[in-house]
């Protein structure tokens, strides 16, 4: 990952391959951010003018390149693009630094040292940028053949992108306080995020042929074990003497058997203890109610709630938060074939609950519900699950924007504002009584669907039914989010995102900060 630190350096005399400033879009024309006063002053106070005559207009996500001017380092500057430009007294946006950011380190693959020189006014908007670099900058290259011998560089960390060229290999913000405690924490905080996040986007992206359950929870302990945390595996012998039918039920069609991973991480100073659970579906054909074609190619994301999860228990453990964080990850891959659960079926749940699968594309609610069950024995304060779970979702929110449902109004409002502080387009959502009803089955006690409108709802209203009496819950479908089909943008790239992982982190933080909601 890009190596990220804190500079009081001038502009002018810093060595790098590029410095980045920021311009946002004024009313008559660009205007030049705070933090380039070095490079307006060289150009005698006109760099708006210059900027605008090679057609930049500050919006959002736009890169212009010039040389620098003389004296300076650095032989070319970079002009990032803001956004609108803030009223008179106001700062910039985290998120608008975060993108920049982001976009800028992604116009910079190739270089081997950049300088930021955007507007930072305090130790929070210097972790943004922090983050906008380093998630900008990623690049999954582990199965790129760019070696002259033809061999593949399946480690990744040698390997160059699709173009050609590394990442930003190192990235100085300027403005910072090095030795100011909470510039220092916010960069910290930003590494240990953004290394997290990446790693959740590795797994997300990486092919289902070598992330089935059993990697997956492989993965999952060697991490436990390098940062001090708690870890349990079930397998398929074990699922099975507890009666987790929901999991062994999906797994059952697929050669690859499922697991339940926990991850435990506990802080002596703890007073909340906080449940995360994952969908782990690390590839889903549908099973016997297979999808249509056009619709398999990217299910290796199914277990992007999983790999949130994951991430976000190992970075709270890193960032030594006093709050306990146990994470359940429900991995399986659901395959047809003649062992495979079929429309029809009844399984007996963990719970105790029977369920009618009525459609075995509806399989993530079945592996979340036992995990859900699972955690609800442990009488956490509160739990969340993260799922890439319905196409309703999608439909509903697009696929930039994750839905929030919950039994509880005051945290589902915590959880969506836990988003917005991060960065994370996130939406409350409704879970309407009367879409129960269609759940209701002549065989068991409920069946896995219901109305096809409102489909992410019914989705979230049988989850409901899994979650321990009188325990707070809420409930992220992050299908849209999870795994972007279409060309990179801000620092979101191509492919697997990393969705929900800050939202989870800084859910954590707050229960620590007492502050649950």
């Amino acid at each position: 990952m890009t190596a990220l630190t804190l500079s009081t350096a001038a502009a002018p005399g810093l060595r790098a391959d590029a410095l980045v400033i920021g311009v946002a879009k004024g009313a008559k024309g660009p205007v030049v951010a705070p933090g380039a006063e070095a490079v307006d002053k060289a150009y005698d106070g006109g760099l708006a003018g210059v900027l605008e005559t090679l057609g930049a207009s500050g919006a959002e996500g736009e890169v212009t390149k010039l040389p620098a001017p003389s004296g300076f380092k650095a032989p070319l500057v970079v002009a990032v693009g803001l956004g609108d430009a803030p009223g008179k007294d106001a700062g910039y946006d985290a998120e608008a630094l975060r993108r920049a950011a982001g976009v800028a380190a992604r116009a910079l693959t190739g270089c081997r040292k950049a300088a930021f020189a955007l507007p930072a006014v305090d130790a929070d908007d210097a972790g943004a940028i922090g983050e906008g670099v380093l998630l900008g900058a990623y690049s999954f290259t582990a199965y790129k053949d760019t070696a002259k011998n033809g061999k593949g560089a399946r480690n990744g960390k040698d390997a160059k992108g699709g173009n050609g060229k590394a990442p930003l290999a190192e990235a100085v913000l300027l403005g910072g306080k090095p030795r100011d405690k909470a510039y220092k924490a916010a960069v910290e905080r930003a590494i240990v995020v953004c290394e997290e996040l990446n790693r959740a986007r590795d797994l997300v992206n990486t092919p289902p042929n070598d992330l089935d359950p059993e990697a997956f929870a492989a993965i999952a302990q060697a991490a436990a074990k390098e940062h001090g945390i708690k870890v349990q595996v079930l397998d398929e012998k074990a699922l099975a003497k507890g009666g987790y039918g929901g999991i062994l039920g999906v797994g059952s069609g697929s050669a690859s058997a499922p697991r339940l991973v926990k991850l435990s991480y506990t802080s002596s100073k703890a007073k909340k203890h906080l449940a995360f659970v994952g969908k782990g579906i690390t590839y889903d054909s549908g099973g016997i109610s297979l999808k249509p074609a056009g619709h398999n190619e990217t299910m290796k994301c199914d277990m992007s709630g999983a790999a949130a999860v994951f991430a976000a228990v190992v970075a709270a453990a890193r960032l030594g938060l006093e709050v306990n964080v146990t994470g359940w990850l429900a991995l399986a891959e659901n395959m047809p074939s003649g062992s495979a659960v079929r429309p029809g079926d009844v399984l007996r749940m963990y719970s105790g609950k029977t369920v009618e699968v009525l459609n075995t594309d509806a399989e993530g609610r079945l592996v979340l519900a036992d995990a859900l069950w699972a955690a609800s024995q442990e009488k956490p304060d509160a739990i969340v699950d993260v799922a890439t779970l319905t196409g309703a979702m999608m439909l509903a929110l697009g696929s930039r924007t994750f839905g929030v449902m919950a039994n509880d109004d005051a945290f589902r409002a915590a959880v969506h504002e836990a988003a917005e502080e991060s960065g994370e387009a996130a939406w409350p959502m409704p879970l309407p009584e009367h879409l129960r009803k269609g759940m209701e089955s002549a065989t068991a006690d409920i069946a896995n669907m219901g109305e096809r409108m409102g489909g992410g709802l019914v989705a979230g209203l049988f989850l409901r039914e899994f979650v321990g009496e009188g325990i707070t819950w809420a409930h992220l479908d992050i299908a849209g989010p999870a795994f972007n089909e279409g060309g990179p943008f801000g620092y979101t790239p191509k492919g697997g995102t990393g969705s929900a992982v800050r939202t989870l982190v800084r859910l954590a933080e707050r229960t620590a900060a007492g502050d649950l909601g």
